[in-house]
């Protein structure tokens, strides 16, 4: 099996940003040490603080920022970053080619169930200039890499370089990530979706409709049966996408007016957005593609609906009809 520099090399990935992703995988590995031994080291639980999004932080996210913020200072590629645990972007390297976003820790509240959590990152190419926030608003085309690292049983990366998907497994024995699937390719069909159920009477009615279409099976107009999954991880509900179809959905909802989105732009929707295309699948909003968004602001949060290509269309098809009415909230 290649290695991860290896399997870089091949793909004639420029120096400095395999240099850039290799300290990147480096870094998840001690991360996954971090997250195994969970109690035993006492990281588990919440801290007193609140991140910008006004979530209250788990002691393992303010770990794993540090740790990833530290590696990203000592790597040298590296212009600045932006986190969800950070309010405004760091500057880090004056001569840095790159830009990384990163969510160091999605599904931290799966933490203390020891259930799936993982790392996600986004790599884009450094503007010239002075650094700011307007540096890293820039679409999701704009992306040079891309990955997760989901730490489950095994500790495994997806990953892209714009040259297709690629997943990689922890070998525990060498320390080195291993080439286990070379052409990651999402199914176009599925009988498989993944959403938040519990917020069902806060959606839109296009997404409403669809999935109630969905739930009646054989009977209903889809004429066929569906399974619904749920890890409450984007990295561990959209690894299943990847690894055997399927299409997993936050959509917008009224639950609070304030916050009809939840997931991030920057750090998780336009990485994941990179990954499934490069895999063959297609990754939306319902009203426009994730990767075409023009970002607004670093933390901005948006809809998304993402996976196997033809439910995805599908789905879209619903929100493209006439859906005037109000949604049932009662």
């Amino acid at each position: 099996m290649q290695t991860l520099a290896q399997t870089l090399t091949s793909q004639a990935v420029k120096d400095s940003l395999a240099q850039l992703l290799l300290s990147l995988a480096d870094t998840s590995k001690a991360i996954s040490g971090a997250v195994r031994h969970g109690a035993l080291a006492g990281v588990l639980g919440a801290t007193e603080q609140e991140n910008v999004q006004g979530e209250t932080q788990k002691k393992l996210d303010v770990i794993t920022n540090d740790m990833l913020k530290d590696a990203l200072k000592a790597e040298g590629n590296v212009r600045g970053l932006a986190s969800e645990e950070e309010d405004y972007v760091v500057e880090v390297s004056p001569q840095g080619e790159y830009l990384v976003c990163f969510d160091p820790l999605d599904g931290s509240s799966n933490i203390d169930i020891n259930s799936l959590v993982g790392t996600i990152f986004s790599v884009l190419p450094a503007p010239e200039g002075e650094l700011n926030e307007q540096s890293f608003l820039q679409a999701g085309r704009q992306q040079v890499a891309a990955g997760y690292v989901l730490y489950g049983p095994s500790t495994m990366m997806a990953l892209t370089t714009g040259q297709g998907t690629q997943f990689y497994t922890l070998d525990p024995e060498s320390g080195e990530f291993l080439l286990t699937n070379d052409n990651v390719q999402i199914t176009p069909d599925t009988a498989e979706f993944a959403i938040n159920m519990s917020n069902q009477r806060f959606w839109e009615a296009p997404m409403q409709t669809y999935i109630a279409d969905l739930l009646l099976g054989k009977i209903g107009p889809r004429e066929q049966s569906f399974n619904m999954r749920w890890i409450a991880a984007m990295v561990g509900d959209v690894h299943r996408v990847l690894c055997r179809g399927g299409i997993f959905t936050y959509p917008t909802d009224n639950k609070n007016p304030a916050k009809p989105f939840k997931l991030r732009l920057m750090y998780e929707a336009n990485p994941m957005a990179f990954l499934v295309e490069q895999a063959g699948g297609k990754a939306s909003t319902g009203y426009e593609t994730i990767m075409d968004i023009q970002p607004s602001e670093i933390h901005q949060r948006v809809a998304v609906i993402l996976g196997s290509r033809n439910e995805v269309d599908m789905c879209l098809s619903y929100h493209g009809e006439d859906y005037s009415q109000e949604p049932n909230i009662d």
